[in-house]
């Protein structure tokens, strides 16, 4: 098939299930690949590592040469943003969530989220059927990400509604016409930051030790969020602080009772499940893709990329990588020397990954010891729509 439709293909939702050997296509297609629609996508290890690392590529879409207005808010998150706006809006963001300034935020959390992981097994017990996504993986880092804001938990359906159609609003995709699905998503976002600020103002002078509490009584007026930069920064940080580890535990399970060795290895040998989990973290990654824009033309292995043009990294395509990665389509859970990009790399590497991989590690450690003789309902199960964010819809199993 003609190369140009690879992004399109990639997309599709009825590739899905099984993406990798599009990824494959690609990167020997590659390492660049001019797209239909003007775009260029990239597959490679070496080649996304560099530009992730390349000062020269945008994460802001407003760099574009035709940008889409209707997508952008007044405010964008720092994930969107570059070098020195990005750095202090990171900065700021970081203060209440960890070191220097919050050294004890995220190991305080070990804890609750062993209490929390408990309980959820707990629930289970006694069941025949159970649906991973609704019953585990979806409860536990929601819980977490509601305490560390301070969100009400009885709150949790507004914002399952809005991150649904603000992570559908960013996808990547091929789609001539995204203009109501870009507008869905921009009401969302105002709807959300509006619930988060008026939250965050009734904590003024009332700290209850969440994050919100810190943000809205920062004592130091040089190190104080607006109220646009409060309201996109705890969006981004509750959405990305469960969307992605509802995949990565998901993806988990589903990967082990694919793997029923692998998976009983893991029960005999628990010592391994962090070494597992940054296994999963590249084999069956949470974020497949990410969007760059080059500040000026740009050389990548002799393509030359023009300056304004939107570049697709796709990460998942670099995992699998067989000039990094040796057998880069099994699944190893000893695996060393494991650069993969499960959350990023350069100035916008995922920086809840600390609390990413303890939810992980305390989910799959919990579940492991009854797969035993677990089997999918369905394989492979429903996907969700969204191509960059992939992972289960649902992922029923029978014990």
């Amino acid at each position: 098939m003609d190369s140009e439709t690879l992004l399109a293909r990639i997309t599709d939702y009825v590739n899905r299930p099984n993406p990798y050997p599009l990824y494959a296509e690609l990167r020997e297609a590659g390492p660049v690949v001019r797209q239909a629609d003007g775009s260029y996508l990239i597959g490679t290890h070496h080649d996304i590592a560099a530009l992730l690392h390349d000062p020269r590529m945008s994460a802001d879409p407003r760099s574009r040469t035709a940008p889409s207005a209707s997508k952008e808010t007044a405010t964008p998150p720092f994930l969107r943003l570059d070098d020195p706006e990005h750095h202090r809006l990171r900065t700021l963001a970081m203060r209440p969530f960890g070191p220097p300034h919050s050294p004890g935020r995220v190991d305080a959390m070990r804890g609750e989220i062993a209490h929390i992981t408990e309980k959820l097994i707990e629930a289970l017990r006694g069941r025949k059927q159970i649906d991973i996504i609704d019953d585990f993986a979806y409860p536990l880092p929601i819980t977490v990400i509601c305490r560390l804001l301070g969100v009400p938990r009885e709150d949790e359906s507004l914002f399952q509604a809005w991150t649904d159609v603000i992570v559908a609003s960013a996808d990547i995709g091929s789609e001539e016409d995204t203009t109501e699905r870009d507008q869905a998503g921009i009401q969302a976002r105002q709807e959300m930051g509006r619930y988060l600020v008026n939250l965050a103002e009734q904590r003024r002078d009332l700290p209850t030790g969440d994050m919100l509490s810190a943000f809205i009584n920062e004592p130091d007026p040089a190190l104080r969020l607006t109220g646009g930069e409060l309201a996109e920064t705890t969006i981004l940080l509750f959405i990305a602080g469960h969307e992605t580890t509802v995949n990565l535990i998901a993806n988990g399970v589903l990967t082990l009772l694919r793997q029923p060795d692998q998976l009983d290895r893991l029960r005999r040998e628990p010592g391994l499940l962090p070494q597992a989990v940054e296994e999963l973290l590249r084999y069956e990654p949470p974020v497949h893709m990410r969007e760059r824009v080059p500040l000026a033309d740009i050389d990548v292995a002799g393509t030359t990329i023009p300056e304004g043009t939107s570049v697709v990294l796709a990460l998942a395509s670099g995992n699998r990588d067989p000039k990094r990665f040796h057998e880069p389509d099994r699944f190893d859970p000893t695996r060393p020397d494991n650069e993969h990009f499960g959350f990023g790399s350069g100035i916008h590497l995922c920086y809840g990954a600390p609390l990413a991989r303890i939810e992980a590690e305390a989910a799959l450690g919990a579940l492991i010891p009854h797969l035993g003789t677990a089997c999918l309902v369905q394989d492979p199960p429903p996907y969700r729509q969204n191509a960059m964010l992939r992972g289960p819809r649902h992922l029923p199993i029978q014990l």
